[in-house]
């Protein structure tokens, strides 16, 4: 009994490392580069007047570092399966080469945003909400440290991508934490208050397909509207994008090609 227990806790802790190292690196890379470092110069790129006060940044890291044991305990039950022979497509997977390994990852990366669009969609039912959704949005005006800032129930559902994805997809072991490297990066991004995609002549994002700050940010000012993570293609593909998203990214966004064009302006 003893030696299973401490192969539990083992198990938990050498999941919890990996996930805790990513969060702390992006979030206080991002805060501190762009809310610091750079804020002077970049001014004109914060989507918002005000920035949250340092006790709701201070409560989101609390709250993200639960959310990381939730993972860390998916993490046992992933191990257990991959010993009881659950998981044999990526033993398969492993042996089709690098050209698979990424191709892998692109897949990933495409299924996360697609479960992640559905399940979002879902937990904004008024009778999931409160349960699942509502500490996230508790942070109105989002910061870096907003990104794993879950109820327990949302982290479940994050968290239960990587455990189902594997057993539906041949992915490669080591492909999976390179998909949930891509999530922690843009996560963090898309809750830093900062616009960066660079825009279009016409003012559009460069590359329109990605999900941009603004565009999750706007999510978190209306929740009805940009259930997406990264890929705008479900928003639009159902009639969910905000119809003011465009106009609201111009008022942010850096414009190389139109140093000269006047802003948006404000409705």
């Amino acid at each position: 009994m003893e030696t299973a227990l401490t192969d539990v806790a083992a198990i938990w802790l050498r999941e919890l490392r990996p996930t805790l190292t990513r969060y702390l690196i992006f979030t206080v890379a991002v805060w501190l580069l762009l809310w610091v470092v750079l804020a002077p110069f970049i001014k004109a790129r914060k989507i918002r007047e005000e920035s949250p006060p340092a006790r709701q940044m201070l409560t989101e890291l609390m709250f993200s570092l639960r959310s990381m044991m939730v993972f860390a305990t998916a993490g046992i039950l992933m191990t257990f399966m991959f010993r009881w022979g659950l998981y044999p497509l990526g033993e398969i997977a492993n042996g089709w080469g690098p050209a698979w390994f990424g191709i892998s990852i692109v897949a990933g990366i495409i299924g996360l945003d697609a479960w992640f669009y559905w399940a979002h969609r879902l937990m904004h039912d008024p009778r999931l909400f409160r349960r699942f959704h509502r500490r996230h949005h508790r942070s109105h005006n989002p910061s870096p440290f907003t990104a794993y800032s879950f109820d327990i129930g949302e982290a479940v559902v994050l968290i239960g991508f990587v455990i189902v994805w594997p057993l539906v997809f041949p992915m490669p072991w080591n492909a999976m934490q390179w998909v949930m490297l891509y999530q922690i990066a843009t996560n963090t991004l898309l809750h830093s208050g900062y616009e960066l995609m660079p825009a279009r002549r016409d003012g559009k994002p460069m590359l329109d397909f990605i999900v941009t700050t603004s565009h999750h940010d706007l999510h978190h000012a209306q929740a009805g509207y940009n259930y997406a993570a990264w890929f705008t293609w479900w928003d639009r593909l159902m009639g969910t994008e905000h119809p003011e998203y465009h106009a609201r990214y111009a008022r942010a966004a850096w414009r190389p090609f139109a140093p000269n064009a006047s802003p948006v302006p404000a409705e």
